[in-house]
């Protein structure tokens, strides 16, 4: 049975493409909040394995994932895990745009490098990066996000580039806003009912992966 590691895979849309993976992979979570891993591996099942690591640390990514390797093999790497500050441009402190871009960009090229040398290993690894449609436009109040967002569609395009002539399999998956925990400590969405739900862009997710384009909804 192969394995994916989905990062930020407690909660919110990684916990719902844990759902629908674990019905034929092994699921490894990534994330800081070891309580929340272990809630999510009981309620998910048997082929559940959590990996507490903090992504914006590049030492300890290193380490773990060297400590990971020890016990799993890994043949898709989903980094799905994000954060965002909204607002005008004026109002950002250093520490909102040192999180944002610590997190969305450095984590997920972080993550990669540490995986990368192991998944060319694999007979058909693949890289999926969740970048949303703010890795395609401007948004108002979200400069910093988008930022990070087209960082993300850009290391995402090279992968493609770099590895063009191996069995890599790089896909950007880039679709609207979700109704997760992610918008709870922000009044960013005014209305989130108008959201999808995250089981739904899960859903759409899941059944798309195999596909030779990326996925835009």
């Amino acid at each position: 049975m192969k394995t994916v590691l989905i990062t930020g895979g407690a909660t919110g849309l990684g916990k719902e493409l844990a759902k629908f993976y674990a019905k034929d992979y092994n699921v490894i979570l990534a994330g800081r909040n070891q309580y929340k891993l272990k809630e999510a591996q009981h309620e998910l099942g048997d082929n559940v394995y959590t990996m507490s690591v903090d992504i914006t640390k590049y030492e300890e990514v290193g380490k773990s994932v060297e400590k990971l390797l020890v016990q799993h093999s890994v043949d898709i790497l989903i980094n799905n895990a994000g954060i965002g500050h909204f607002g005008p441009l004026t109002d950002y402190t250093k520490q909102a745009i040192d999180e944002v871009i610590d997190t969305n960009v450095k984590g997920t090229i972080f993550l990669t490098q540490a995986l990368m040398p192991h998944l060319l290993t694999r007979p058909e690894p693949k890289v999926m990066n969740i970048i949303s449609t703010a890795g395609l436009r401007g948004k108002a109040n979200e400069s910093v996000y988008v930022a990070s967002k087209f960082g993300v569609r850009g290391f995402t395009e090279s992968l493609k580039v770099e590895y063009k002539d191996t069995s890599l399999h790089v896909i950007a998956a880039y679709m609207g806003g979700m109704n997760t925990p992610f918008w709870d400590h922000n009044n960013h969405i005014k209305d989130k009912s108008r959201l999808r739900s995250a089981s739904e862009i899960a859903e759409i997710i899941y059944k798309q992966q195999n596909d030779s384009e990326d996925i835009l909804f």
